[in-house]
């Protein structure tokens, strides 16, 4: 069954072809989640709210990109989700063991097939980028996660966020800029093509 079958039937009220879709679908939507708030329960949270809004909402879809239209409810999503967290205690970034020490892993991105020390610097680079990426506003974080992770081009992310192109372009030269700077902070991390950004 296409993907406009699954939404047809999901307007008819058919949980299973939505579900499909949500199977097809929900990597893509947590890693943009996870990418913009930076905390594996709270990207959970926001997942879980933007397909729920999907589903109330696939009335509206009219076609085109349901990819950019997804993600523009998750990015929506992961906006509210992002206030209330401001409101909260700010989450450690690490996730902790039951002893309450830093583990070196995150569960989600473990890959059996790799050499234990690829998984490892594999690891620390993508905490670093998350580092780096927890630093911006969340308007540049935004653009950035939609643009160079996950390789929108420039029109749909203006679709997604609902900002002219030249917005979508300002905040990505800008965004690019403060993560090359941050990164330096992580040289020994990068690979060695990427070790001389940043230099003058």
């Amino acid at each position: 069954m296409d993907l406009k079958e699954q939404i047809k039937n999901a307007l008819k009220g058919d949980l299973d072809s939505f579900n499909q879709i949500v199977l097809e679908y929900q990597n893509l939507v947590y890693n943009q989640a996870y990418r913009i708030i930076g905390e594996p329960d709270a990207a959970e949270d926001a997942v879980q709210e933007a397909f729920i809004s999907a589903y109330k909402k696939l009335h509206t879809y009219r076609g085109g990109s349901f990819k950019s239209w997804l993600l523009r409810i998750v990015s929506n999503a992961c906006y509210d989700e992002f206030r209330r967290r401001k409101r909260q205690p700010v989450a450690p970034l690490y996730p902790e063991n039951q002893n309450g020490d830093e583990t070196e892993s995150v569960s989600w991105l473990e890959d059996t097939e790799e050499k234990p020390e690829e998984f490892v610097l594999r690891n620390e680079l993508s905490e670093a980028i998350q580092i780096c990426l927890d630093r911006l506003e969340f308007e540049f974080r935004t653009i950035v996660v939609l643009v160079d992770l996950q390789g929108m081009d420039y029109a749909s992310a203006a679709k997604v966020i609902d900002c002219p192109l030249g917005t979508v372009k300002s905040r990505l030269a800008r965004a690019r800029r403060n993560l090359k700077d941050c990164l330096q902070g992580f040289r020994e991390l990068l690979p060695v093509e990427f070790r001389h950004l940043g230099e003058v």
